[in-house]
């Protein structure tokens, strides 16, 4: 149904009034979906579902194959609400593809389509079967030949009579493909009537074809042959994803042949795939792409063996990844709606619009599935579904668009009616109007325009944004919103305040048992502000009604000072004083620390007394912010005048408790042990005591061994790189002794969770590539990092067998050396600490130079000055498997130097400006990728007195040869003559 220009202007005006008829396009709820029809079923009916949701309700119409369902015709169609009826169904007339139609006032959808089928089974013709005689030894076939049908069908053969049925084996088989009956292997217990029964897994039908005699022949026994494959499946069989596919294979044969199955690219099967049948069935459930390949079916007995081949292909229908939603969106805007679906082949995309093909035009766009539809208006609206298709099935998504025409108006998003601030903040003040299109906005300040300065900016989305604000910006702003359809205004009072400041805070405070204390708390505030003071101990609200014989608030209307009387051990802890106004609030905290005398020590025991001693044994009492200094022992007798200090001799606590390091939610404490002549007795071991950093509670726990070094607290709560506070004491048979002064230590790190980014290989040259990334994101919080571990390999090896470099962690770079040449190298790096290695990053490759040439430059010959060296020799030519010769290296010192220097040319001759006052050691070698190729022999030039010199290779190398003396003399004199 087509609305008016008219109409769908008053509709996108209503949409928008306050939501009083919330309108809403055809959505469905049901679907027709493909349904099977007995043929011959008591039910005389077919239903299909249509159910839609939408305001005003949708009403419905039906096609069948592309053509409008007369609904007039009541004798053979119903339509109950959406659901359509089928009354006496009929495989001539009703069989096909149906849709349903849902419309409403703003527009129209159509459904998937739904296939109607009939199934049906006939029966057999009446026609006798012929007489199938063979060998005793001789495979045979037994044909079924189902009759006319629709639906699925399975199959079994009766043996004489029912219901005596065959039963399979690896020698007996029945095809659920073709109904057949093969017998790989006759034996004389064969010899019958065989029946084949057809029965339909619809209708539950079955139907008998005519007796079929198989009988032996009198002419002798088949002797042994090769297995013969009479049952295989299709060289190529699609097969969709999530169904469950079953390939047959059955072979004939004397001796009976053994099936087996495997697949063609070596790739063991999965443990989901069975075979049914003494293997005969190959049946693969759940088929996923990784399930697609080449199979094959061996057939093997002694006489040989047969292979059938098949490739199992993989599709997909069209599955949605990205749904088209319902847009509102204002007119002359541009759309871009974006729909995408998976599926195997690729889908394609087409658009319907209102249940009609979308039409396209100049603004009306359709590219990769997503439809662009420029400078919008009300016509536009409608019903739109995005379909996805390919040659297996297609999915639809709907949305409704409704192209929205409306004047501005702030009911709905009001504008803040006053705002307070600070001197010298930032405010927005928002204007957000509902239009459509979007209104321009413009500002008042009373009745003066706001005009841009470097204070106040208008905001894309309407607002005012004033920086620095000053008490001149108090007063009423205005918002005048507008677009083509109206205007509307929207007003904000703007209150500025000067900010509130602690001007005496709180301090950190050390006192005794029994003292008073005030903790100030004095501020300066906007007058026109009220304020009022909190105060929180350890955390917790303080309440002074509650504990007012310790805790009083005094001071002025200005002033939250605490007063704190006669004050307690109960009262150590964190004080804060929360000062708070209208616009803003702030805060100031302190510690107090009350210390006392030290509790008793606890569980005191006499564990054993002798003529002269007596053993003790204590546990540390609290130390109420005083470390113990020490403990005093007194003892008294029947004849001693009162208490009487005693002479002790203590236990030693362990010395060096420190720690650190281990893996992931580990806590590591170390120690030095204690030695044996301080042990004071058997049974000696150690009491480890740990706690977070700021926690009350310890942890304990014991050490029975008295060389034990370390203990290891392993808990995942355990946050990594976090601060304890631990102490380590000792015992023995006879009790307890004194714990090691507190110390901190670090937990464990945790290992790095990011890969390093931005990883690439570059060859540099026949044994080297060079492996750089960017360093991984990392805080001090989460511990140090030590360095990168760097993972390479060859193409011909394996991964797990991959060779390792490690660099420090400030390094982000490392060169991989000693590799061989013209060859890919894979590589991957991760970073690491002491916990551990985090994950590695993506892989990546570089291949190796192809090496330098074997052949030196040859025949170099040379001519010298006294201030200069002329050099030429023979162009150096690359083999196959030889990197590119790019240019030459001189290489030149005097014979009493070992530094030396080096001349790069492109040419095959060289000048060196060199004052010949004494010898000179020269060679020349080839520049490539790869590398330097292999030298010259040495050039030894002589030092040059009064006369010009030349040489070659050839002089020098035979220097030293008295044979060869005669042809350097020779060689000088044909250059003195040229």
């Amino acid at each position: 149904m087509m609305l008016s220009w008219k109409q769908l202007i008053l509709l996108s005006f209503i949409g928008c009034l306050g939501g009083e008829l919330l309108l809403q396009g055809p959505v469905f709820i049901r679907e027709p979906s493909n349904s099977i029809f007995p043929v011959g079923s008591e039910d005389k009916k077919v239903t299909l579902n249509c159910e839609a949701r939408g305001n005003p309700s949708p009403h419905y119409r039906w096609q069948l194959n592309g053509s409008d369902i007369n609904l007039s015709m009541e004798y053979r169609y119903k339509l109950n609400g959406g659901n359509l009826v089928v009354l006496n169904p009929n495989r001539n007339w009703d069989t096909g593809s149906y849709q349903c139609f849902a419309t409403n006032s703003l527009g129209t959808i159509v459904s998937r389509e739904a296939k109607l089928q009939f199934a049906y089974l006939e029966n057999f013709k009446t026609k006798m079967r012929s007489t199938v005689s063979v060998r005793e030894g001789q495979g045979v076939v037994l044909l079924c030949g189902p009759p006319p049908h629709s639906g699925e069908l399975s199959y079994a053969w009766i043996f004489n009579e029912y219901p005596s049925f065959v039963e399979e084996d690896s020698r007996r088989f029945v095809s659920q493909e073709t109904g057949h009956l093969y017998i790989a292997k006759v034996e004389p217990s064969d010899v019958g009537n065989y029946t084949c029964v057809v029965t339909s897994t619809v209708t539950n039908a079955r139907v008998l074809g005519s007796p079929t005699p198989l009988v032996l022949r009198s002419d002798g026994v088949m002797g042994e042959y090769e297995p013969k494959i009479e049952v295989q499946f299709p060289e190529t069989l699609p097969a969709a994803k999530g169904s469950t596919v079953k390939l047959e294979c059955f072979a004939l044969g004397n001796p009976i042949p053994q099936i087996n199955w495997r697949r063609s690219d070596g790739l063991p099967f999965s443990s989901k795939i069975k075979s049914r049948k003494f293997n005969g069935v190959l049946e693969i459930p759940n088929f996923q792409q990784e399930d697609a390949g080449s199979y094959e079916c061996l057939a093997e007995n002694s006489r040989g063996k047969n292979v059938a081949r098949g490739r199992l292909t993989y599709y997909a229908k069209p599955h949605w990844v990205q749904l088209i939603k319902d847009v509102e969106i204002a007119v002359e805007d541009n759309l871009y709606w974006e729909c995408r679906a998976s599926g195997k082949p690729k889908p394609s995309y087409r658009w319907l619009k209102n249940g009609e093909a979308l039409v396209l035009e100049e603004r009306i766009q359709i590219e990769n599935g997503a439809l662009t539809i420029s400078n919008l208006n009300v016509t536009d609206s409608g019903m739109f579904q995005c379909i996805a298709e390919n040659k297996h099935g297609l999915v639809y998504s709907s949305a409704e668009l409704k192209v929205v025409a409306a004047a501005p108006d702030f009911s709905k998003t009001p504008m803040k009616k006053l705002i307070q601030v600070q001197v010298g903040s930032v405010v927005s003040l928002d204007c957000k109007p509902r239009a459509s299109p979007r209104a321009l906005s413009s500002w008042k300040k009373g009745d003066a325009i706001v005009q841009e300065n470097e204070r106040i900016s208008f905001l894309k989305g309407g607002g005012l944004k004033i920086a620095n604000v000053t008490k001149a910006d108090v007063g009423t702003y205005t918002c005048i919103a507008e677009n083509q359809f109206g205007k509307a205004n929207g007003t904000t009072y703007l209150v500025v305040t000067e900010p509130t400041r602690i001007t005496l805070a709180p301090s950190n405070m050390d006192v005794s048992v029994g003292e008073s204390v005030i903790l100030p708390c004095q501020v300066q505030h906007d007058p026109l502000l009220d304020i009022m003071f909190t105060w929180y101990f350890n955390g917790a609200l303080t309440d002074f009604k509650k504990d007012g014989s310790h805790f009083e608030k005094v001071g002025g209307s200005s002033s939250g000072d605490l007063m704190i009387r006669n004050i307690q051990l109960k009262h150590s802890g964190k004080y804060v004083c929360m000062v708070q106004t209208g616009v803003d609030s702030v805060s100031s905290a302190a510690d107090l620390i009350v210390r006392g005398s030290p509790g008793p020590p606890e569980n005191v025991k006499v564990d054993e007394i002798t003529d002269t001693t007596a053993q003790l044994s204590w546990k540390e009492g609290t130390d109420n912010h005083s470390p113990v200094i020490s403990y005093s022992v007194q003892a008294r007798t029947p004849f001693s005048v009162g208490w009487q200090t005693a002479t002790t001799v203590p236990e030693v606590p362990p010395s060096e408790v420190s720690g650190g390091g281990g893996s992931r939610s580990e806590l590591v404490i170390t120690w030095d042990p204690v030695p044996e002549e301080l042990q004071n007795g058997e049974g000696f071991g150690y009491v480890v005591a740990f706690r977070p950093l700021g926690v009350t509670n310890w942890i304990q726990t014991v050490v029975t061994s008295p060389d034990t070094p370390r203990y290891v607290f392993r808990n995942e709560s355990i946050m990594p790189f976090s601060l304890y506070e631990v102490k380590v004491g000792v015992y023995n048979n006879k009790g307890e002794g004194p714990f090691s002064p507190v110390t901190t230590v670090f937990s464990a790190e945790e290992e790095p969770t990011v890969a390093p980014s931005q990883v690439s290989a570059n060859s540099l040259s026949s044994s080297e590539i060079e492996v750089s990334w960017n360093a991984v994101p990392w805080k001090l919080s989460n511990g140090h990092l030590l360095g990168y571990e760097v993972r390479y390999w060859n193409n011909g090896g394996e991964e797990e067998l991959s060779s390792k470099v490690k660099v420090a962690g400030n390094e982000t770079s490392a060169r991989l050396r000693g590799l061989k040449s013209n060859l890919a190298y894979y590589t991957a790096v991760r970073a690491y600490n002491s916990a551990g290695a985090g994950p590695f990053s993506d892989t990546v490759n570089a291949t190796t130079k192809k090496t330098p040439p074997s052949q030196p430059p040859g025949n170099v010959v040379w001519n010298a000055t006294d201030t200069k060296v002329l050099l030429n020799w023979e162009q150096v030519k690359a083999m196959e498997n030889e990197s590119e010769v790019t240019g030459y290296k001189v290489f030149y010192r005097t014979s009493s130097q070992s530094n030396v220097q080096v001349l790069n040319t492109n040419k095959t001759s060289a000048e060196l400006l060199l004052p010949i006052k004494e010898d000179y050691i020269i060679e020349v070698k080839a520049t490539t990728d790869g590398g330097d190729g292999t030298s010259s022999e040495q050039i030894r030039i002589p030092r040059i007195t009064n006369m010009d010199a030349r040489g070659s290779t050839s002089a020098i190398s035979n220097v030293h040869s008295v044979s060869s003396y005669i042809p350097i003399v020779l060689f000088f004199i044909v250059n003195a003559l040229w």
